[in-house]
C-alpha cells in the first residue's frame, strides 16, 4: 500500500504462483532506510530473524537492535558476570550481519513487565531510530517451538503497542516536551517466529550463512543449554521451509502489521 507522501510502506508484496495457494507474499522492503528490532533477550533476534536483517543491511537499510534485558538469568552462572557476557556475544552476532546501533536496556531478565514503563522506552528508541518498520518476535501464548516465554510475550506486545504510542504527540509527552523527541510512528510493524505468516522476505544462501554465524557467536550461552541443537542443524532448513512459502530457495516469514495514525510525518 502507498502513503500520502507517495512512500510504499511495506505491506504490498507479489504473490507466487508457486501452486499452494496460500497467499502468501514476498515482502516489499526497497523503499525501508531503517530499521528496529524489539526483543527481549540477547539471542532472540538470532533464531532466524537476522537472515532478513543481513539481507537489509547489505542493500543498505540501517537496522537497530533494542534488547530489553541482558539475558542474565538466562544460564547458571551468578547474573551478574551473565549479563556482561551474554553482551560480548551480541556484540559479535551483531557484527555477523551488519548491524552497528545495539541499546541492552536494564530491564530485569525474567521478570519484564507489559506496561507504561516499558511502552516507554521502547516508544522513545522509536522516535530516536524513526524506523520504516518495527521487527519483535511471536507475543502468543503458543510459539512454533512450544509454549512461548513469558519475556517474549511481555516485549512483543509491548513493542506492538508502543510503535504506535511513539506517533501519538499527547502519550508519553514528556518525550517531546522534556527530551526533544518529535512523534514517529513506523509503516509496518513485522512479528517472525509465527505459525500464520502473512509475508516472507526472501534471503540469499549468504544471508543464511550469516545467520547461522551470528547465533554461532552465543557460544557460551548454547553450551549452558543441554542438547541445543547446532545452528547449522536447524537454521538453513527453517528458512528453507518459509522460502518455499513464496516458491523461493530460502526465507524469513513474518506476520505484517500496516500501521497508520496521527502521525506520518516524514523526513
Amino acid at each position: 500500500m502507498t502513503n500520502d507522501d507517495g512512500r510504499n510502506d511495506g505491506t504490498e508484496g507479489t504473490e507466487v504462483p508457486d501452486g499452494s495457494g496460500n497467499g502468501i507474499l514476498a515482502l516489499d522492503w526497497r523503499d525501508w532506510k531503517r530499521v528496529l528490532c524489539v526483543v527481549a533477550h540477547p539471542d532472540d533476534t538470532e533464531y532466524g530473524i537476522s537472515a532478513a536483517v543481513n539481507a537489509w543491511t547489505r542493500a543498505g537499510v540501517e537496522v537497530s537492535y533494542l534488547l530489553l534485558t541482558a539475558g542474565e538469568a538466562g544460564m547458571k552462572r551468578d547474573p551478574a558476570e551473565v549479563g556482561p557476557l551474554r553482551a560480548e556475544e551480541q556484540r559479535a552476532a551483531c557484527e555477523c550481519v551488519g548491524v552497528d546501533d545495539l541499546v541492552i536496556l536494564d530491564h530485569p531478565d525474567g521478570h519484564l513487565v507489559e506496561g507504561l514503563d516499558l511502552r516507554r522506552d521502547i516508544a522513545r528508541r522509536i522516535r530516536q531510530v524513526r524506523p520504516d518498520a518495527v521487527v519483535t518476535l511471536t507475543f502468543e501464548f503458543e510459539a512454533p517451538h512450544g509454549l512461548n516465554q513469558a519475556d517474549h510475550r511481555a516485549a512483543g506486545r509491548a513493542a506492538i503497542d508502543a510503535a504506535r504510542d511513539a506517533g501519538n504527540r499527547w502519550i508519553f509527552r514528556e518525550l517531546a516536551e522534556d527530551e526533544g523527541l518529535e512523534p514517529w510512528e513506523p509503516d509496518v510493524f513485522l512479528v517472525g517466529q509465527v505459525g500464520d505468516p502473512t509475508h516472507v522476505v526472501e534471503v540469499e544462501p549468504r544471508d543464511v550463512e550469516a545467520a547461522v554465524k551470528s547465533l554461532e557467536c552465543h557460544e557460551q550461552y548454547l553450551a549452558d543449554l543441554p542438547g541445543h541443537p547446532a545452528p547449522v542443524d536447524f537454521i538453513p532448513p527453517k528458512l528453507a521451509e518459509a522460502g518455499a512459502l513464496i516458491g523461493a530457495g530460502n526465507g524469513v516469514a513474518f506476520r505484517v502489521y500496516e500501521l497508520g495514525g496521527v502521525a506520518k510525518e516524514r523526513e
